[in-house]
């Protein structure tokens, strides 16, 4: 047990609200949960943090969790049940992304170094439905102000967010995930 607690980083699922249930406990991404699970519909983060998905393979309403108790899944604003998880690594070097106006990294661009908390606002872009993460890994909100739906974002290109079942979804701010989330 002191080789997981080592990695500092350790989530525990559970089938009911209120940790009730059978559990499953991991410290890495877990593309179906269902392998573990019949249903998950809270959790614990000990350590670190995580996003979860109400979608297998990071599908779907995704959700940023640091440490603490998630008695209710679906008071969180999620429809159903998680059904993956990913952990999200501790970044300490800079951050760098640069966003699209337009889908496959075309239209107007942006190369953005810190949060943002009202993109049409700063940047005088109406969209933003691509981009590409350079350094660090990035949330992704709906809505001004760093509320909304959110989107995880590790290094890579992202020609579509609908590609990632986020149908609709403007993003409307963004923030860095630093290592104080632990």
């Amino acid at each position: 047990h002191d080789m997981v607690t080592g990695l500092g980083l350790q989530i525990i699922f559970y089938e009911d609200r209120n940790f009730q249930g059978r559990s499953y406990e991991t410290s890495s991404d877990c593309a179906d949960m269902s392998s573990y699970l019949s249903r998950c519909l809270s959790c614990r983060v000990e350590s670190g943090c995580f996003m979860v998905y109400d979608r297998t393979n990071y599908m779907g309403n995704q959700f940023f969790v640091r440490r603490g108790d998630y008695s209710d899944y679906q008071r969180m604003g999620m429809s159903d049940c998680i059904r993956s998880c990913r952990m999200i690594p501790m970044h300490r070097g800079q951050f760098r992304i640069k966003i699209f106006e337009q889908e496959n990294m075309s239209g107007q661009s942006n190369e953005l170094q810190e949060d943002c908390e009202n993109i049409p606002e700063r940047l005088r872009m109406s969209e933003c439905l691509s981009c590409s993460v350079l350094d660090g890994h990035w949330l992704l909100f709906e809505q001004p102000s760093f509320r909304g739906k959110m989107i995880y974002l590790r290094p890579g290109e992202y020609r579509s967010f609908r590609d990632m079942g986020i149908n609709g979804t403007r993003v409307m701010s963004m923030k860095r995930i630093m290592e104080s989330c632990s």
